[in-house]
């Protein structure tokens, strides 16, 4: 056999080879997250306020007794669950619910920070795309904890901080809506985690109002969610190089 007709024999044996091995299973259809897109040239912006109608709950004052170091603030110890001034909410999270495709946050962005300071959580709601992190922080003079029960297969967290501790990272893999974080050692403590599956959120600040920035011109389903009152959503259209308006407004169920 010439060295030509051995090659072709090795050649074709080996893809039969191959071909023996190959899955009958179907080939996945599953959407994986990509990378973060890169910025668009004529992206638009979507901005808006939150409205409350109707008379607010009366914020109700935390007792804070049970640890003397909670008491040494002379911050205002009053439940978070409705923050309203002037008939604007806050603590809203928006995010695209659709239009937009998934992505991963960037390998090097940096942490969102939630600190534990006057035996509170700081700021009562947060916001990360996924794959991003949340940095806990304890800036109190008392051991706190930091809980999580989410309820997307994500790892629940349970960690404890002494007094002034270090820092801890964890990574937020999966999309949900207010994730609960609380404290086991002052039952009075929470915050909220929302993790969003593209780079395109916000929560609504002390006046109502948010911006999304850096939106690719087109159709988009807007959903914003508040703690107690649920979600609302809407549709709206971003033009090119341009700012798209989307209000909500809450009432008392």
């Amino acid at each position: 056999m010439t060295k030509l007709s051995s090659a072709a024999a090795i050649f074709l044996a080996t893809a039969l080879t191959l071909s023996g091995c190959k899955s009958n299973a179907p080939a996945s259809t599953a959407q994986p997250a990509q990378a973060a897109p890169a910025p668009v040239a004529n992206a638009g912006s979507i901005t808006g306020t939150i409205h409350f109608s109707g008379k607010a709950p009366a914020r109700t004052e935390i007792d804070m007794s049970m640890d003397p170091a909670c008491t040494m603030t002379a911050a205002e110890n009053d439940a978070e669950q409705y923050v309203v001034a002037n008939d604007k909410l806050a603590n809203v999270y928006l995010y695209i619910k659709t239009g937009a495709p998934p992505s991963k946050a960037p390998a090097n962005a940096p942490p969102v920070i939630l600190d534990q300071k006057g035996c509170r959580y700081t700021p009562h709601v947060i916001a990360l795309q996924q794959d991003g992190s949340v940095q806990f922080r304890n800036s109190d003079p008392t051991m706190h904890n930091v809980h999580t029960t989410p309820d997307t297969g994500e790892a629940s967290i349970d960690v404890s901080q002494g007094p002034y501790g270090a820092a801890q990272t964890r990574q937020f893999q999966q999309p949900e809506q207010m994730l609960p974080v609380r404290c086991n050692n002052h039952p009075w403590m929470n915050a909220f985690i929302n993790v969003s599956a593209t780079p395109f959120f916000a929560v609504s600040a002390a006046d109502g109002s948010f911006t999304i920035s850096g939106l690719p011109p087109g159709n988009y389903t807007l959903a914003a969610v508040h703690e107690k009152l649920g979600e609302q959503d809407v549709q709206v259209t971003v033009p090119p190089s341009a700012v798209a308006k989307a209000d909500f407004t809450y009432t008392m169920k």
